[in-house]
């Protein structure tokens, strides 16, 4: 995430702590899980668009 926050992509700082908040529950959540790929699948999900 921080390697894409460089000035030109114009990302507001509010949206990537928005995102790691996001990703800090979600690991939280998932505490004691061993499964790397579903804790990934969950993060990816996390930033779909609302439907």
């Amino acid at each position: 995430i921080a390697a894409y926050c460089k000035p030109e992509n114009k990302v507001s700082l509010g949206f990537v702590e928005g995102l790691n908040n996001k990703i800090r529950v979600i690991q939280r959540r998932a505490y004691g899980l061993r499964d790397q790929e579903y804790l990934r699948l969950k993060v990816l999900t996390c930033m779909l668009p609302a439907l």
